[in-house]
């Protein structure tokens, strides 16, 4: 018999005493958590927050098992992988979670991603994990979490699986959600036989019979439901030309692997490959995507593009949410203003937030710009470091300061073109989507 067949569990091992909280903390809100007869048992309270208890130390790759038990309308969870930075939102918690749902609904087993991108893995397709919750009764997890691949089972059938790298290391949580106005205060959750393993993981891992769903250059079911597009399909050129070409450009960019990437050529403004745009143009929008810079790296995101100006040499004329390594390129000490070339900036006029936070060299980044009704947002891994109001009486004075002064018409078009830079240093880029408030043309 292998070990992934193994049901003895000796494999586990206990992640609650059973006696004490030592271990863990409370995060977000005012619900209580206690330990009665061997279970955690979270309380609900009126007028606070999603509160949750979270273990002391950061898990990477484990196994999971618990059982849990709630009532007929009390909404729960449990995080995996999650987080409460500082940065992020004054710290509240965010991340993977694996839902507890009692409502009609019975999406309990389904992934959520907390304070993030919503629904990554509802059980709307699968009906046996739907049945297989017990209400009013005890309830059994498995959750792998395992590379970029979460599984879960609820009661030993499968209900999710998905194959995601948002995030790779995090606390566990056992999540007392908020009640609202309607709610009722006093009621329990309750959680025990929390076991688990983190060494030699994988050799414990178990297949599962559901398709994974696959995030990377794929809508999430959120996003589909909220109108999102993907605006580069993870595998061709299609859709995007070059900014001073009719077509894509030739060299200097590559697609490999659902990443799309443009070359390092010395540093220089489109001296090789040369930008790349959008064929189509637009108006009010929201555009997300995923970059990560090499060391010493330049390059941007441009907006409301007018590919007809600056046929000479250099980039094409647009809003800029720069794309910089702050800490060793020379251009973060410089712009118009101070600060105003670091990245998330409206480049060489608007200083993003110094509180920013940037993932170290190599890892994923998200840059996410809202323009819509001439209100402009900048966005960095999920946090707003500055906004802006387009053809305000402060914009046109930054204009009128600035190297854009002579460019008519400058950050005021109805719609342009989106631009991806080639700066001359390696950048790349995947799940890039976008959102539009009226037709692209």
């Amino acid at each position: 018999m292998s070990s992934c067949d193994d049901n003895s569990k000796d494999h586990l091992t206990p992640i609650f005493d059973g006696d004490t909280l030592q271990g863990w903390h409370t995060v977000g809100g005012k619900a209580t958590y206690k330990v009665d007869n061997g279970e955690i048992v979270g309380t609900t309270v009126a007028n606070t927050p999603n509160t949750f208890l979270a273990t002391d130390s950061l898990y990477t790759d484990f196994i999971l098992e618990l059982d849990f038990k709630t009532d007929s309308v009390s909404n729960s969870g449990v995080q995996i992988r999650s987080n409460s930075f500082p940065w992020y939102r004054n710290g509240i918690v965010h991340g993977y979670q694996v839902e507890i749902d009692p409502s009609k609904r019975a999406w309990s087993g389904g992934i959520y991603d907390e304070k993030r991108r919503k629904w990554l893995c509802p059980l709307n397709g699968n009906p046996e994990a739907q049945k297989a919750y017990k209400p009013n009764d005890w309830n059994h997890y498995r959750i792998e979490a395992i590379g970029d691949t979460i599984k879960t089972w609820i009661n030993g059938v499968p209900a999710a699986h998905l194959i995601d790298d948002m995030t790779n290391e995090g606390f566990i949580a056992l999540q007392v959600h908020s009640i609202g106005k309607r709610g009722k205060p006093g009621v329990d959750i309750r959680w025990k036989n929390l076991e688990f393993i983190t060494k030699d993981v994988s050799s414990y891992s178990k297949s599962i019979s559901l398709a994974p769903i696959i995030t990377k250059n794929q809508l999430t079911f959120q996003e589909k439901k909220d109108g999102w597009q993907m605006l580069w399909d993870g595998k061709t050129t299609n859709g995007w030309r070059g900014a001073k070409l009719e077509e894509f450009p030739e060299t200097g960019w590559e697609i490999e692997d659902g990443v799309l990437t443009v070359l390092a050529s010395g540093g220089g403004e489109s001296e090789a490959g040369g930008d790349i745009v959008t064929k189509k143009l637009y108006g009010d929008f929201e555009m997300k995507t995923d970059f990560k810079i090499t060391e010493g790296a330049n390059s941007g995101i441009k907006y409301y593009v007018d590919t007809e100006l600056n046929k000479g040499e250099g980039s094409s004329i647009g809003l800029e949410f720069q794309i910089l390594d702050d800490e060793r390129h020379p251009d973060a000490k410089l712009g118009n203003h101070e600060g105003s070339r670091t990245v998330g900036s409206l480049y060489d006029l608007i200083q993003a937030d110094t509180n920013k936070h940037m993932n170290p060299i190599g890892e994923w980044n998200t840059a996410h710009i809202v323009s819509k009704e001439n209100k402009v947002e900048h966005w960095l891994n999920g946090v707003k470091v500055l906004e802006y109001e387009r053809g305000s009486e402060d914009f046109l004075q930054l204009v009128s300061e600035s190297k854009y002064k002579d460019w008519p018409n400058f950050g005021l078009l109805e719609k342009g073109n989106i631009l991806l830079q080639d700066h001359g240093d390696r950048v790349s880029f995947k799940n890039i989507k976008i959102k539009t408030y009226e037709q692209a043309e």
